[in-house]
């Protein structure tokens, strides 16, 4: 189980680990871990992927829909080719803060808040990540006491992301990994480093140096980035193909989070968050 805030009804819900008995199999068994070498391959992706681009796949649209109590009423299931259509479907109605000093939520997903040290260094869910590991190497000292913010998409949200801020993307790189799942079964095997990702620097108007991280995850190999160098906020960045997957956001000191982000992560437990919601501001 998950422990997750809602801000809106400032409740906690425990929500299951999607796919769970499988995932222990795959990480806690001797024989799992042996198959773990091949499914984190990007080849299983792959071939999950060809499936769930073709019309074979439609039937698992309305299923997932009733499973994940997913409000479909401004879609019409007919109009989609696949189940892969379906899942990066877009949404037209997402509600942007604009307040040029308030910081957003990248996308509809599950938020974590963690201190960047003095040393550079961040512990994520007790694993332990350098800042030069997170980003391929280099040397980040301006994020020094800032904050790392794990963003999680689960299966029920929206895997489509946007910008944080108006600004320019200064470079982007991709490092080649595994695809071991985000949830936390796997975390002795450090998904932020292995994992492949792709790391964007930023310069932004409003909050200035910032590291957005996006992490694919078993059977997501697929980040797909738009062409875009100049932006504004809400704009949208990109998406996932099926799956869940990860968001990082290294931001510098002078970005408070809200309160409710912090208290809930001090206790391990996720705040659940929209695209395009506010969750913190400059100090």
């Amino acid at each position: 189980m998950t422990r997750i805030y809602n801000r809106k009804t400032q409740t906690i819900d425990n929500v299951p680990q999607y796919g769970e008995k499988p995932l222990v199999f795959l990480y806690n068994n001797p024989v799992g871990r042996f198959l773990l070498k091949i499914v984190a391959g990007h080849f299983c992706s792959e071939i999950n992927a060809v499936y769930n681009r073709s019309p074979l796949s439609k039937k698992k649209i309305r299923p997932f829909i009733e499973k994940h109590n997913i409000d479909a009423s401004k879609y019409s299931i007919e109009d989609f080719k696949s189940f892969s259509d379906f899942f990066t479907r877009k949404d037209n109605t997402k509600t942007i803060v604009k307040a040029k000093n308030e910081l957003i939520a990248p996308a509809d997903s599950k938020l974590l808040c963690y201190k960047i040290d003095k040393n550079l260094q961040v512990t994520i869910k007790h694993t332990t990540y350098s800042l030069s590991d997170l980003i391929g190497g280099g040397i980040a000292e301006e994020f020094e006491g800032g904050n790392c913010l794990v963003f999680r998409l689960a299966m029920d949200d929206y895997h489509r992301y946007c910008f944080v801020d108006d600004g320019k993307l200064l470079s982007a790189k991709h490092i080649k990994g595994k695809l071991h799942t985000v949830s936390s079964i796997s975390e002795k095997y450090k998904v932020f480093i292995q994992n492949d990702r792709i790391v964007n620097f930023y310069e932004l108007d409003h909050f200035g140096s910032m590291i957005q991280i996006e992490v694919g995850a078993l059977l997501v190999g697929r980040i797909k980035n738009h062409n875009i160098t100049d932006f504004k906020k809400g704009e949208e960045k990109g998406y996932f193909e099926l799956g869940g997957s990860t968001i990082i956001l290294l931001t510098k000191k002078d970005i408070k989070i809200d309160e409710d982000i912090i208290a809930q992560s001090k206790e391990g437990t996720e705040t659940k968050v929209s695209y395009g919601e506010k969750i913190g501001g400059l100090c």
